[in-house]
């Protein structure tokens, strides 16, 4: 079995990829066995240094710095449960010691095999005004939208003001809820959790539209990699 190596960023999202791949191991090798795991973490103030300076190659360097201990350690390929990040996906990867999978294009496939065509974007201000979806997704040949502006910056400060630091308010489930109907009022079909705590948050029990858990289906895409080898 190959050995999963996780480019942590928001350690909430880390945390629920590193569980996943726990319990998904066990669901298809039996009880608590899983793929080896190795993990690394810069603190996410280093990484938001840069993204706030819309530094991209400097959010590359810590990715690679990580990658490289990664490797070191005996990863055979690497994941990273942080989307927004992955706007610096293409000064990391043809530089990195392991080959990636990426979140956004394990979104899409799933998105295809479910056969949804419209989807709406929820993450980070900088997530939903980026490029990771919107070409990602234009390549698979899905549709999608993002919130208004208002409704951006809300679910922006949601994402760092709370759910990084693990707090899952009611009025915020509320506020989620409420835009999810709004994109299903826009014709999506389904709506990607794109910030890797929000699965935290919205449940399938409270979202009107299926839901596309970026974290989870990356941690499953994972775990079915190193088991196939």
């Amino acid at each position: 079995m190959l050995h999963i190596g996780i480019v942590a960023c928001s350690t909430e999202g880390a945390a629920l990829c590193y569980r996943t791949i726990s319990l998904e191991g066990a669901q298809l090798l039996g009880r608590h066995d899983h793929p080896e795991v190795s993990l690394h973490s810069y603190p996410l103030a280093k990484y938001m240094r840069f993204v706030y300076a819309n530094d991209w190659a400097g959010v590359a360097e810590l990715m690679l710095s990580s990658a490289d201990k990664l490797a070191r350690a005996g990863a055979d390929f690497l994941i990273c449960p942080d989307n927004t990040i992955h706007q610096a996906f293409d000064l990391v990867e043809h530089r990195s010691p392991r080959p990636w999978l990426h979140i956004a294009r394990e979104v899409a496939k799933e998105a295809q095999r479910r056969q949804f065509w419209r989807l709406g974007i929820l993450g980070t201000r900088y997530l939903m005004e980026g490029p990771v979806y919107t070409e990602t997704l234009k390549a698979a040949g899905i549709e999608h939208r993002i919130p208004g502006a208002e409704q951006r910056g809300q679910i922006d400060r949601i994402i760092f003001d709370e759910l990084v630091n693990a707090q899952f308010l009611p009025r915020s489930l509320a506020y989620y809820s409420e835009v999810i109907r709004s994109l299903k009022d826009e014709g999506c079909d389904a709506v990607v959790l794109g910030c890797t705590e929000i699965p935290l948050l919205v449940t399938p029990e409270s979202s009107s539209l299926p839901l596309l858990d970026s974290t989870r289906l990356l941690a499953k895409a994972a775990v079915r990699k190193a088991v196939e080898g």
